[in-house]
């Protein structure tokens, strides 16, 4: 399948990009820069070099291809603008029975013991615009459209887990302060496993299709702690952090990092027969997948 993909060197499209390329699609990336462009295409696929503010370029990229996947965003307070606009876009350029494949979260279910992609929608502020553009693009006439919600994306380092690491330290001993008070629990997701089920997808699903991207492992914030604690050498010592000083530090962010989450991502094993196979994230800090460089 031809395939326009945007966010091809960020966390998770660095990931896509290659998978879609294994699977045997061919791909034009959107980047913004030559430096960018080079790594594209030393993964296989063609480059265009531009912005996804861009709507005419946008456009004409939708309008050449058999599928869109959307993995960029600005990840700041433009999201629901640019996100939208760029949506708009695509759907104006999109062939009849072409393909949409947007990114969303899991953070727009808000707390629950059990999240499914049935699980009703209680966004905290920083995504809860998520619904109306998610509604849009899945009620698409003439096109195939379809939302993957990933949890906490780790691997290579990167995303959100690094916070943990990055705690203050304070005390004597000195102990790893936590991101909130520890009691919530983060679902997540390996970046290279996610990408497998934006393929599987691709290939699969149904329109109008939404998946949670998590891999069942959902574990408490105070087990990450301990566990980055370990690494760094303080013997696994943590202090939590009270939840309205963690929302005056972070802000809306704070909010959603807040948020207590677990989910097992059954449908998309039994529907496009996902098998989600890397280690979990604890795994990942006990093998030194985020010691500080």
């Amino acid at each position: 399948m031809n395939v326009f993909l945007t966010g091809a060197t960020g966390h998770i499209g660095a990931a896509v990009l290659p998978a879609l390329i294994s699977a045997g699609h061919s791909v034009t990336a959107l980047v913004r820069s030559p430096e960018k462009a080079a790594a594209v295409r030393a993964a296989g696929a063609e480059v265009a070099i531009g912005d996804i503010q861009d709507h005419d370029l946008v456009r004409r990229l939708a309008a050449g291809a058999e599928a869109v996947i959307a993995t960029a965003s600005p990840g700041d307070a433009t999201s629901s603008a640019v996100e939208t606009a760029f949506a708009e876009a695509v759907l104006d350029g999109l062939r009849p029975g072409a393909t949409f494949l947007r990114t969303g979260g899991v953070w727009v279910h808000g707390s629950a013991p059990d999240v499914t992609e049935q699980t009703p929608r209680n966004a905290p502020a920083l995504v809860a615009w998520r619904e109306e553009l998610d509604s849009r693009v899945l009620t698409a006439a003439g096109i195939r459209s379809i939302l993957i919600e990933p949890g906490t994306v780790y691997g290579n380092g990167l995303g959100i887990p690094a916070l943990v690491f990055a705690g203050e330290r304070v005390g004597d001993p000195a102990a790893l302060r936590l991101v909130g008070p520890g009691t919530q629990h983060w679902t997540s997701v390996h970046v290279d496993d996610l990408a497998e089920l934006y393929v599987a997808a691709l290939e699969q699903a149904e329109s109008g299709s939404v998946y949670l991207g998590v891999n069942g492992e959902s574990v408490t914030v105070r087990e990450l702690g301990e566990a980055a604690s370990r690494r760094l050498g303080l013997d696994g010592r943590v202090v939590a952090e009270d939840a309205a000083a963690l929302v005056e530090r972070l802000g809306g962010f704070g909010e959603a990092l807040l948020l207590d989450q677990q989910a097992t991502g059954e449908k998309a094993r039994r529907e496009l027969g996902w098998k989600p196979s890397r280690r979990s994230l604890l795994e990942e800090f006990a093998a030194g997948g985020y010691d500080p460089s």
